[in-house]
Order: C-alpha cells, then structure tokens, then sequence
C-alpha cells in the first residue's frame, strides 16, 4: 500500500467476513464517508469488497486482509481505525497492534473499558455497527441501504431466482424442497434461475434436474458478484435462505421470500421497503453455524413457502411494474 502524501489524515475500518455482512456495513461505512470527508479511508476485508465498494456506490480503498488478523499496513500509524468485525479481543487486538490514534470498537461482554463502546447485545446487525458510530458522536442513517441501480440489469419483469445455498448446514433448507418451489414458479410462467457460488452448483443442478428444468437454468459459479447484483436488481422475486444474497435484494428493493431458521428476522431480516418482503421463522433459535439443518428451519413446509411467494408477487406488482405482463400469483 502506498503512503499517504504528509498530513493526509486516515481512516482505517476492519469488515473481514462475508457478504451479507458488507451489505449490512454499508449504512455506517456511508456514515463515515460524510463524517470523515478529508481522511482517505481504507477497508480491510477480502480482496472481492472491490466489486461490492463500487457496486454500492461507496469511495473506499480495499486493502485486501484474512479474517482476525492484522491488515497490512506501511507508513504512519492510522489516524482513526473502527473495529466492524466484530467484538471479541481478536478483532481488537488486529487494528490495536498497529497502534492506532484512536481505536473505536465495542468492548467485550466481560471487559469494557472508559474508550470502548458497551456491548449491546440481540440487536439488528445494521443497527448494530451504527450503534457504534452514534457512541463515539458520528450520526448515522440505518435506514441508508439502498444501493445505485447497476448499468445493464435485466428487468424483464419475468425472471425468479432461487438460492438454495448459505454457508453452514443449518441454513440450507432441503434441496428437494426447493425443487419443488422452482417446479411451482415455473409452470406459473417464471423464468426461474438457480444461483450460488462455484461450490454450490452441483447444489443448484440437483434442485434444477429434480425440478426438471434444465442446465440453462443454473446460474450458480456462472457470475462475478458484479453479475449477480445486477442479476437481482432485475430479478420479479427472490426466494433464499439466511444468506448474503437476501442482503442484496434489501439494498435492490428486489422482492424476496426468506426462510430463516437458527437466526430470527429481527436480527437479519430487511429493514427497509418492509412491505416486499415475507420472512418465515418458526420462532425457535438455534446455532447458526452447525453442521446439521436447524429444526425450526426444517419446520417450515413448502405449502408455507408457496403462500409466501404469492402474497409477495401480489403486492409487488404495484412497485415493480413488469414491461412484459404481471407473473400471475394465482394459483393453478
């Protein structure tokens, strides 16, 4: 990384994970951009934030970084660092090892210091990084998640997608089932696309062959993340788990249906344009990371789903208006 010319201020911020929690940054790092106007501002996190940075229309340098450790760093000492990882002493100790001015970053549950912000809590993960920006004086919008729309979407009015991936087992609910969601769609006239990262294709395939559709439509590992953005800016309707690419369809105001299971809405469901979106949850909490499908997501049958993505297309038909005729909601 180059230096900064003398006296340049800087301003260093530390988000290395996935993307649902970049989408769920954005309203804070906004926040900083207009509190911090002369500081040129740096985010550590992986090398593909490049992508989403400008997809969201924000003007920071990417310093790529692994999760928990110290971004890399030469010259002064940064002017400000913001710990937005997370709260544990790990993610503290990174930015503190480079010796910051001014370290901004929660406390842990058992130690909070006079310059640390107290842990809050069950708190909305975006209302949760705004919360420590508002403690340390810096105003914020949560609300503020909207992102630009991209050049070149396809908005043909006709197109669902399917994401019947999300990184732990906990999350997926079962593949047959969303089969069965995309056989539905289909015969009700959606051009239905399967998306997910290279890893989840054979995934999205079975969902496809079991639903008997063909290759065409699998989109997963098939895109940059460039590509599926404007693929869900355009997109009728999103059905998915708890996963990142919810988050994108919140920051495109694209319709969805999500299926939560261990995590509940109020932690990371939609927090704008509330009316699009239907979020099933069975009410139970479990652990989010388990290698095994959660039984409150399991819970949730394909009949409730179906409904879902019913009451969804009906409502949206009014904010989304669809050049090339209305998907029917009907049931056949």
């Amino acid at each position: 990384m180059d230096e900064e010319p003398a006296g340049t201020p800087s301003l260093l911020v530390l988000r290395c994970l996935g993307l649902g929690d970049f989408v769920t940054a954005v309203p804070a790092l906004r926040a900083l951009e207009r509190s911090h106007p002369d500081h040129v501002r740096h985010l550590a996190g992986p090398a593909w934030y490049r992508e989403l940075v400008r997809a969201a229309g924000l003007r920071w340098r990417v310093i790529p970084s692994g999760p928990l450790r110290t971004p890399p760093w030469k010259g002064r000492v940064p002017d400000l660092a913001v710990n937005l990882h997370g709260h544990g002493p790990r993610s503290t100790s990174a930015l503190r090892s480079l010796a910051p001015r001014v370290l901004w970053t929660y406390g842990t549950p058992a130690v909070t210091g006079d310059t640390e912000a107290p842990w809050p809590g069950a708190v909305h993960d975006v209302r949760l990084w705004c919360g420590l920006l508002e403690w340390n004086g810096v105003p914020t919008r949560p609300t503020d998640l909207r992102w630009p729309s991209p050049d070149g979407h396809d908005g043909d009015g006709k197109t669902v997608l399917v994401h019947p991936g999300a990184a732990a087992p906990s999350r997926r609910w079962p593949a047959s089932r969303f089969s069965r969601v995309v056989r539905w769609l289909s015969e009700r006239g959606a051009k239905v696309l399967i998306t997910g990262n290279a890893e989840e294709r054979p995934l999205a395939e079975r969902v496809a062959r079991d639903a008997g559709r063909g290759p065409e439509s699998v989109l997963a590992g098939r895109t940059t993340l460039s590509g599926l953005a404007r693929t869900v800016a355009g997109a009728r309707l999103l059905v998915c788990g708890d996963t990142g690419i919810a988050h994108l369809a919140s920051a495109y105001g694209t319709p969805s249906v999500r299926l939560f299971g261990p995590m509940p809405p109020s932690l990371w469901g939609p927090i704008v344009d509330i009316d699009l979106h239907a979020c099933l949850w069975s009410g139970s909490r479990g652990d989010p990371h388990a290698n095994r499908l959660d039984p409150g997501l399991a819970a949730l049958d394909v009949e409730e789903v179906l409904l879902a993505c019913q009451r969804v297309l009906a409502r949206s038909e009014s904010h989304r208006p669809s050049p090339g005729g209305p998907l029917s909601a009907e049931e056949g």
